[in-house]
């Protein structure tokens, strides 16, 4: 290793300090000349580097763009960054190269420092190989033993004892080098009862210095947090340091030196490379400071996430015979399961396990005996689900094995259940094998039938159970506006809701969609969706100013979800590709008008299934769509579907007969096929179903509750070849039968 160190390193670095040495004549001055000497060398790369920040930072906002769109999604995140990163020529490495090439200098002058014989006074190795023998044998030890620094040793072997060295060659070059810098050997490790203690503490200084200088004037720098900029801070101060505490007081030197000619060469390198326009506008990509009751609240929210986390993963682990689980995304989750759950818990006794990533979960305030909550994070689910013992996982959430969430390693008939977040084309809407490791798919109408019949005959994949059930947030909805009932608006309401992937409205047309219907004797509300408010915080800000003139009794920017009312008395919807048109017509039996924006495509390989999705089909069914040149029609195509308003009411009706199962009913089909399929594993052992009965009926005693006591044993004893009897029943049989075991056992021990 140290050959190959002196072969790459050592000799082209030694010859430029010996260069230097032989121009100043003295070592401190040399090192100094030669650290200058290489920040020249290097400031082509520092220009590099330099360029590539101001990309990051010109990137910076459609970076942020990205990972706010993407988050969650982490596959899709990492290929839009490097297609970005490919398409403005970014490249981390880039601004890491000055760095990088720090390694190797600082490695060849450590091993110049350690050889002045071979570097400085460029003696041949025959001349310096004796000269190594007669110090160890005047040290009494070997070569070897001389360690790394023993040329340095030979230099104050000879320099102290002379005339142990008389008549041999290279003696008269060693008496005439100086290592000294105001006194100090260059050679001699810092210590901290000698004035070489203020190495470090210098390097430490000057360290501090450029990072201080670095966070004003480095435009990448300038755009970290200021936790982040004062860790790379004590990061850097540390480096420096420790290095210069625990290497040759001429390592020391030069980082000093390096240190402080960084200064000079980021001054350059913004002339030449002005940031200029991006440096104004860094404050914009700063996280905003917290107030002190923010950090506060911030702080206690973490805690107490752990500590519920630590608890609840505990109590799900330690929880024994777990039949049905659902896994919750976060609250808004809550609204796809609730119907199959109220209809479980009202058509069996089954317990309900309901692990949700959402601390504020509205599970939390249901406090129902027989809905047992967890809080899991993210990352403490990875584990939760890879030791998932229970019979059913029901899940909202699609790519099951494709990314962090797998199926259980502890239990291989655990049934995995998919229940689809609306009423779309699964093809279209997921990713392409987004369903390949689930058992059984929840399908709301005939096209997710068709759909997963043609993935698995196209992808070559075994069947699946596809369960009919209805959607139970429909019903919901049909029972919202039905509370409504037919109100007649006056203006007539016209709401605006787009989706929140890329070129939706908001983004994409939201003036050419806007200007046309204002002042057109319409009141327009625009209610953006929920994660469009939550991921792009700056851009929502940025709209509510530029329409800030307009809002008044005719114009409205809803953010408040906390009612779905406007959603049910609105006369029309406008939206691009949203799932919002489906729920709102299905519900109101109302027309919507759909922007053609860029198709939302979260499958760009959908078209290998041959279908063509609803997604796409139902648009001039429900409504009409309009394209982006085309919207100066607006106001014509709004009076068209207002005035056809009742023939649509009929035509819609029909459409939601076709395509949706159930409607009324929608959980009947999921939760019966849940219960059924629970209750056939319970019957499929003896023991499965004893164990089944004792575990409830710990629960039901603990709890005290005497008319679920006997409403149990009252119920049928599910056992195969048997005589009918209740649960009841059979524990009287045993009771009888311990009973007469130990009056058995009182009579033999009299």
């Amino acid at each position: 290793m140290m050959q190959m160190i002196n072969t790459l390193f050592g000799i082209p670095l030694g010859g430029i300090m010996y260069a230097c040495y032989r121009l100043v004549g003295n070592y401190g001055l040399s090192i100094i000349l030669f650290t200058l000497i290489t920040k020249v060398i290097m400031f082509p790369l520092s220009l590099v580097s330099q360029k590539n920040s101001i990309v990051m930072v010109r990137i910076r906002p459609l970076l942020n763009e990205i990972r706010q769109r993407y988050a969650g999604n982490s596959s899709k995140l990492a290929s839009k960054q490097r297609e970005l990163y490919r398409r403005e020529r970014y490249s981390s490495w880039k601004g890491m190269l000055p760095l990088l090439v720090q390694i190797p200098i600082v490695l060849g002058l450590i091993h110049v420092i350690y050889h002045p014989l071979q570097h400085l006074l460029m003696l041949d190795s025959s001349v310096i190989a004796p000269l190594l023998e007669r110090t160890a044998a005047l040290s009494g030890s070997t070569v070897s033993g001389l360690g790394t620094s023993a040329e340095l040793k030979v230099l104050e072997a000879v320099q102290a004892n002379l005339s142990h060295f008389s008549g041999m060659l290279g003696v008269n070059e060693i008496l005439a080098m100086d290592l000294g810098f105001f006194g100090q050997s260059m050679a001699e490790v810092p210590t901290i009862t000698s004035v070489t203690v203020l190495y470090p503490i210098l390097s430490g200084i000057s360290a501090l210095v450029l990072a201080l200088y670095q966070n004003k004037h480095n435009v990448l720098q300038r755009t970290q947090g200021a936790v982040s900029r004062w860790i790379t801070t004590i990061i850097l101060v540390a480096f420096s340091s420790f290095f210069a505490a625990i290497l040759p007081c001429g390592v020391g030197l030069y980082w000093i030196t390096g240190n402080l000619l960084s200064i000079p060469v980021l001054k350059l390198c913004n002339v030449i490379y002005n940031p200029g326009e991006y440096a104004d506008d860094i404050s914009s990509f700063e996280t905003p400071k917290l107030s002190k009751e923010e950090r506060r609240a911030e702080r206690t929210l973490k805690k107490e996430k752990r500590r519920r986390q630590r608890r609840d993963v505990k109590r799900f682990n330690s929880t024994k015979d777990k039949r049905l689980v659902f896994y919750s995304e976060s609250s808004g989750f809550f609204k796809y399961f609730e119907g199959y759950i109220r209809y479980i818990l009202e058509n069996s006794d089954f317990m309900i396990h309901y692990i949700t990533s959402d601390i504020h979960d509205r599970i939390f305030s249901m406090n129902h005996p027989r809905i047992r909550a967890y809080y899991v994070g993210p990352i403490a689910l990875i584990r939760v689900m890879m030791l998932m013992d229970a019979d059913i996982v029901v899940m909202t959430m699609p790519d099951l094995e494709k990314y962090h969430i797998k199926r259980s390693l502890v239990r291989k008939d655990v049934e995995y259940i998919y229940t689809d977040h609306g009423m779309t084309s699964l093809h279209l809407m997921l990713q392409e094998n987004a369903l390949d490791y689930f058992d059984t798919i929840f399908c709301y109408g005939p096209n997710h039938i068709r759909e997963v019949r043609e993935m698995e005959r196209v992808y070559g994949l075994p069947p699946k159970t596809l369960v009919r059930t209805g959607f139970p947030l429909l019903d919901t909805m049909i029972q919202g506006a039905e509370a409504i009932g037919n109100a007649v608006n006056d203006p007539k309401v016209i709401l605006i809701a787009p989706s929140w992937q890329q070129d939706n409205i908001l983004e994409y047309c939201l003036d050419e969609t806007l200007r046309p219907l204002l002042g057109a004797g319409y009141r327009i509300v625009v209610r953006p969706h929920p994660e469009f408010i939550k991921r792009f915080p700056g851009k929502m800000r940025a709209i509510e100013e530029r329409y800030k003139d307009d809002v008044g009794e005719l114009f409205e920017i809803q953010t408040s979800f906390a009612s779905s009312e406007t959603v049910y008395s609105a006369d029309l919807v406008i939206t691009d590709w949203s799932s919002i048109a489906n729920e709102f017509s299905y519900a109101t039996k109302k027309p919507s008008l759909f922007i053609n924006t860029p198709m939302k495509v979260v499958n760009p390989n959908y078209e290998k299934i041959p279908l063509v999705p609803l997604d796409i089909s139902l648009r001039d069914e429900i409504g009409i769509s309009v394209d982006v040149e085309d919207l100066d029609t607006l106001p014509d195509v709004v009076r068209t579907l207002l005035g056809a308003a009742e023939q649509y009411k009929e035509h819609i009706a029909e459409v939601v007969r076709e395509n949706i199962f159930d409607v009324g009913d929608g959980a009947r089909g999921g939760g019966q096929y849940i219960i059924d399929t629970l209750a056939g594993r319970t019957s499929d052992t003896h023991a499965r179903s004893c164990d089944d009965f004792a575990s409830r009926w710990r629960r039901i005693l603990d709890e005290g509750r005497d008319d679920e006591i006997k409403r149990i044993l009252s119920e049928p004893l599910l056992l195969e070849k048997s005589i009918p009897m209740t649960k009841g029943e059979l524990m009287m049989d045993v009771l009888e039968e311990l009973e007469h075991s130990m009056k058995g056992e009182t009579s033999d021990e009299s």
